[in-house]
């Protein structure tokens, strides 16, 4: 596996159901982010927390964000939430009419973008990096997981 050393950001995973594990880290190439963080806890099939940036002090204040609104998915940039949608019901659900959330999601996607050349659904993307039954590897809770081999696996560093 090759990374564009550029396009290489941080991700984790924060279990969210008292548990009290330890976050999973790692990093993710080719996700095109350029600055900022984004997190959600719409992430299949356990919705834990993901979140992926570039800093660790902006990716804390995206998890933060989506901690106090009882769920949800947000952005920042700049150090500063430049979007954010909450999901108070499991982290999945809003109460919020169609049309609010509409606007809502438009608002969100706006602001994810001007943090690089993302694809054209990052939250959508973000929801299927940590579900382990779908190739290849995915970040749980519990650590790096190979969907092929269905097992835990770890990485070597090589130059």
């Amino acid at each position: 596996m090759v990374f564009d050393r550029d396009d290489v950001s941080f991700i984790a995973v924060l279990e969210r159901y008292g548990q009290r594990l330890a976050p999973a880290c790692g990093l993710l190439g080719g996700f095109g982010l350029n600055e900022g963080a984004l997190a959600a806890t719409v992430s299949h099939d356990s919705h834990n927390i993901v979140v992926i940036g570039r800093s660790a002090e902006e990716m804390a204040l995206a998890v933060n964000q989506v901690i106090q609104d009882g769920g949800g998915l947000c952005v920042v940039r700049n150090g500063q939430v430049q979007s954010h949608l909450p999901l108070p019901i499991a982290g999945l659900m809003s109460t919020d009419t169609a049309q609010s959330l509409a606007e809502q999601i438009d608002a969100l996607k706006a602001a994810a973008r001007e943090c690089g050349p993302l694809p054209d659904e990052p939250f959508i993307q973000m929801a299927f990096l940590s579900l382990p039954v779908i190739p290849a590897l995915k970040l749980t809770s519990q650590g790096l997981f190979d969907g092929e081999k269905f097992a835990f696996t770890t990485l070597e560093v090589t130059e």
